[in-house]
């Protein structure tokens, strides 16, 4: 089953914010967006870096 595509963008901004600001993530998250993502379409994700 895929998300609807409200969930699907929640996500990869989920992503693209963690990738931006290069925070650390639990490995309990890492797991919970990796299940995620494995149900969102596979496209591209575009980031710009924080400086």
């Amino acid at each position: 089953m895929n998300y609807p595509l409200v969930f699907v963008q929640y996500v990869t901004d989920w992503v693209a914010d963690k990738t931006r600001c290069r925070p650390s993530v639990a490995p309990s998250e890492e797991a919970a967006l990796s299940e995620m993502l494995a149900r969102c379409p596979d496209v591209p994700i575009m980031v710009t870096f924080a400086h």
